[in-house]
């Protein structure tokens, strides 16, 4: 699900946290992968060029309402976000089964070695 804010950043102002208790920071965030497409937020410029790229893969909600097409355009050509045609893949066979991982070991093997994950992500 997209939210505009997640709760934990209420939860680390109200407790004057450094950072909001979440499972990652979004700086460590490369790729996001959703059945719209792929938002390759590492090669984004700027937090609000990661945010029109979230934007563009967010679907129906109300993160995804806020796309803009003539940006979402511009993000494709500079391949900042990728919807399945642009893989090509079919957009009916965009689904989880396809497009979802189900550990780090497969994000590997899918890379070819591509992906290298920090040595506290292996655990094979």
């Amino acid at each position: 699900m997209f939210v505009e804010s997640l709760d934990a950043i209420e939860v680390a102002k109200q407790a004057h946290l450094a950072t909001a208790p979440v499972m990652i920071y979004g700086d460590d965030v490369t790729h996001v992968v959703t059945e719209e497409g792929v938002a390759y937020i590492y090669k984004a410029e700027g937090e609000e060029e990661r945010k029109q790229a979230l934007s563009a893969v967010a679907g129906v909600t109300s993160v995804g309402s806020k796309a803009d097409a003539a940006v979402i355009s511009s993000l494709r050509e500079r391949g900042i976000v990728a919807y399945p045609e642009d893989l090509g893949i079919h957009r009916n066979q965009a689904n989880r089964s396809l497009l979802a991982a189900k550990n780090v070991r497969d994000l590997v093997e899918w890379s070819d070695g591509l992906y290298n994950p920090p040595a506290k992500f292996k655990n094979w």
